[in-house]
């Protein structure tokens, strides 16, 4: 009787990775439709967007090879993007614009048909693409959606990829805006009733009342006198548009008051406010860069300025390895396998002001301790000799 050897499993090197069949498109459209409408209708979301990709600042690519930096520093430059783009520095702002708003951000290096030369940079919609785990381990497979359903990408190498803040386990990352619809919402409704008041109570409208008398010659003319008192009165509502002032005069009882004058109009600046404060913490921009002057103090400012500096440096953390495959596949097509390294410029001012007063007081601080130094081993020196002196 033969015992046949019992087949083994191939290991799976990563064993913690889900594996389950993605019949669906992972990403759902409708959640890129309703980021993108809190950013067009709330112009204080669009305006911290714009801010956090400027504040990012400029960098400059090392090459370790000097005699390649001039020919990288070109390629930098003047690399098309797009169809109306240049530079991969305007790449590099669409591409984090996209990684804010969506959490996600996807563009591709266009090669020519050899595949021996970059032709341009290219800012890819995130809605269209989807990324999935390939047969190795660590191996990515990119999905094009197509009308007629799904596309797999034939060079994933030439892809790029970024997710913000993907939560464990997960590929895809989570938007900045995120928990964000909610409030802007209730923020539209108050500004859409606060629109609505205004054209009620807002543009004064009057209330002009003819009451005649008992006397029935007066009560016989009544319609009369109504009809005259309207066409007056809107005669002068007219002339006042053009500067002209007509005064209303009238005989008998006649009654004129403003239409909804004894209403108060609702007061928003504190619903609004802390609406705005919600949003705005999850932005993590400081209120005084959009204007908002909620605190005066210099301490507060500088303390949310630092916030935005390690936010800034996180931001720049991402960037870094899209911008390093860059200028790489660069280098490889030109028979160059030398390393870059990024270096990013100082984020603001702001910085070098406070390392220039750090570097004074450091200055002084060694001047005072000098000093004090030599005047304690002139005293222990003395010590000594008046002892001497005293026992003499």
């Amino acid at each position: 009787m033969k015992f046949g050897r019992k087949k083994e499993r191939p290991m799976q090197l990563v064993q913690t990775a889900g594996r389950t069949a993605a019949a669906e498109f992972p990403v759902q459209l409708y959640t890129f439709a309703l980021f993108d409408k809190v950013r067009r209708t709330v112009p204080i979301v669009d305006a911290a967007i714009s801010k956090l990709v400027r504040l990012i600042g400029s960098f400059q690519v090392e090459c370790a090879d000097a005699s390649q930096q001039k020919a990288l520093d070109a390629f930098l430059w003047e690399v098309p993007v797009g169809l109306t783009g240049q530079s991969v520095y305007r790449f590099i702002d669409s591409y984090l614009d996209s990684l804010l708003v969506y959490g996600n951000a996807v563009g591709e290096i266009v090669l020519d048909s050899k595949g021996r030369q970059i032709l341009g940079l290219w800012n890819g919609k995130v809605s269209e693409i989807g990324v999935r785990a390939g047969n190795a381990p660590m191996e990515r497979q990119y999905v094009l959606r197509t009308p007629d359903g799904e596309t797999v990408l034939p060079h994933p190498e030439r892809i790029l990829f970024s997710a913000l803040k993907p939560p464990e386990g997960g590929v895809y990352g989570v938007s900045l805006l995120q928990g964000l619809p909610a409030f802007a919402d209730i923020l539209l409704r108050i500004y859409e009733c606060m629109g609505q008041n205004f054209d009620r109570a807002g543009n004064v409208r009057y209330a002009v009342t003819y009451r005649p008398s008992a006397d029935p010659a007066e009560a016989a003319y009544a319609p009369e006198r109504a009809r005259t008192i309207a066409r007056e009165w809107s005669e002068g509502m007219q002339a006042a548009k053009h500067g002209e002032i007509r005064d209303f005069v009238s005989v008998g009882d006649v009654d004129i008051h403003a239409i909804g004058a004894e209403n108060l109009m609702p007061l928003t600046e504190v619903p609004v406010r802390q609406l705005l404060e919600q949003m705005l913490s999850k932005l993590s921009v400081p209120p005084f860069l959009l204007g908002l002057n909620w605190s005066s103090t210099e301490r507060m400012s500088a303390q949310q300025a630092d916030i935005l500096t390690s936010e800034l440096e996180y931001y720049r953390q991402v960037l870094e390895p899209v911008i390093c495959r860059i200028a790489q596949m660069f280098l490889r097509l030109n028979g160059s396998y030398t390393a870059v390294r990024i270096r990013w410029d100082n984020i603001n001012l702001q910085d070098e002001t406070a390392l220039a007063q750090a570097r004074l007081h450091n200055a002084q601080a060694a001047e005072i301790e000098q000093r004090i130094g030599i005047a304690a081993e002139d005293t222990a020196r003395s010590i000594p000799a008046s002892r001497t002196l005293q026992e003499v």
